[in-house]
Formats: C-alpha cells, sequence, structure tokens
C-alpha cells in the first residue's frame, strides 16, 4: 500500500526513520515531516508565512523536510507534494507516549486527525520511551506486522487508531488491548525566574495524576500492553441536545 509517515518530533527523530525502515520492506512509503521537533502543536496549521519542502535524504531514504507543523505536513503531502492520494496516513513513531488527555495536545495525533479529516484512515503511533528506554525496533515491526495483518480492514473502515506501546523490549510486553482513552489531569504550576536583562519569564513544570480504571490506555501501559484506542472526531456531547432544546433561550 502506499503511506504517507510523518510525525511530530521532526524528521532526523529516530522513531520516524525505525517506522519507515520496516515499512519500506513491504509498502511504499512517502515521508514528510517538520524540519525540527513541533511536539504538543496540537492542530496548528501555517496562514501567515510560506510553507517550504526540501527534499532531504536520510539514512532510512529520501523525505520532505517542511519548514510547518504536523498538520501542514500531511495538508501539503496529500494535496501538493504526494504523486497519488495515500492508502494510509501513519503519524509517529512519537518518543513519549500520547494518552488520555494528551490527544488534544499532541502534534503526532494531529497530524494522524488531519488525515483522517481529508477522507484516509491513519494512525498515531507513540511509544512510552523514557531515559532508560528508547528501542523503537518492535513497535515498528509490530506497525508493519499488523499492518500485514489488519491493513485491509484499516482502510476499508478508514479508522483512526491512536497506538502506544510501552517501554519494553518485544519479550516483555503482554499483548495487546483495545482501549478507551484514560483521563490525565495537569497540575501545572509556572515558575517565575529573571533573565539576565531583568525581564520576568515563567517557565511550566507540575505533576500528573493519572485514571487507572481498568480498560483505560493508562492502565494498559503500565500493565506492560500495547494500547490502540479508536477515536472520533465529534465532539458533539450528544446526550446533553435533549435537555438544551427543552430550555428557554430567550427567543
Amino acid at each position: 500500500m502506499k503511506i504517507l509517515l510523518t510525525n511530530d518530533d521532526g524528521l532526523h527523530a529516530p522513531g520516524i526513520n525505525e517506522l519507515y525502515r520496516q515499512l519500506k520492506k513491504d509498502h511504499t512509503v512517502y515521508t514528510v515531516a517538520p524540519e525540527k521537533e513541533m511536539s504538543a502543536t496540537g492542530h496548528a496549521i501555517t496562514l501567515h508565512k510560506p510553507l517550504r519542502a526540501k527534499e532531504v535524504e536520510l539514512k532510512a531514504g529520501i523525505a520532505q523536510a517542511v519548514n510547518g507543523t504536523p498538520s501542514d505536513c500531511v495538508k501539503l503531502a496529500v494535496e501538493a507534494i504526494l504523486p497519488s492520494p495515500p492508502d494510509l496516513v501513519i503519524s509517529g513513531i512519537n518518543s513519549g507516549p500520547n494518552l488520555g488527555n494528551d490527544v488534544f495536545y499532541s502534534g503526532t495525533v494531529s497530524a494522524a486527525v488531519e488525515g483522517f479529516f481529508l477522507g484516509y484512515p491513519a494512525l498515531a503511533v507513540s511509544l512510552a520511551a523514557s531515559e532508560d528506554f528508547q528501542d523503537f525496533s518492535f513497535a515498528a515491526f509490530f506497525i508493519n506486522q499488523m499492518l500485514e495483518e489488519n491493513g485491509p480492514e484499516i482502510i476499508q473502515r478508514k479508522y483512526l487508531l491512536n497506538i502506544n506501546f510501552p517501554p519494553l523490549p518485544a519479550e516483555k510486553v503482554k499483548g495487546a488491548k483495545i482501549t478507551r482513552l484514560s483521563r490525565r489531569n495537569y497540575s501545572n504550576i509556572f515558575v517565575q525566574r529573571v533573565d539576565p536583562r531583568g525581564q520576568k519569564y515563567y517557565w511550566m513544570t507540575g505533576s500528573i495524576e493519572e485514571e487507572e480504571e481498568k480498560g483505560t490506555d493508562t492502565h494498559a501501559i503500565r500493565e506492560g500492553c500495547i494500547s490502540i484506542t479508536p477515536l472520533c472526531v465529534d465532539l458533539t456531547d450528544h446526550d446533553n441536545i435533549p435537555r438544551l432544546k427543552g430550555l428557554e433561550w430567550g427567543f
């Protein structure tokens, strides 16, 4: 199949290069990714400056480096760069998890969502990497195998999947689970500091409280399993539509 590959860690990140190395064995892969890291950019798109795509040669192959966001990369690739439409859009492999509420901030997930908006099935792929574990090889191998086994179903149904891997070698991973998004509450603290010119600035820090209920993506990762969460892009609160219709709105 024809795959559009992108990320938010930047074109030179090890995750996207390892995934390209695996996918190119069985598929035609076009890599169009940000020229530098664009983590936590959400679904931002560029409107007030020109986008530039430059061909670069990586160890994994030829790619297009874009001076924009992950969502820019998908838009530009599909509508201007690729010789023909892709069968699938894959964003990743991200260094760090994208669980629960993270999907609203994540450039990785947003790039996959943009592919979905444009009418293509899409995968957002992340590794819960840490300082002690930065091995993307199993995650890349798993994605390639998954496409061999379930690719036709994913493409036919136009799934949007958020896939997270635990920070473990292949022999310690305890399988894959279909999950729902967890709730991750951020307790943000802004530390005020003063720069050498006497100007105040703020540095965000804090902690995360995570829901650990069974069936969630966070629980699966903590149990050493791969988390596969189907996403949708309809944010409408359908349950409350009838209640709101019953209220008086002044007209």
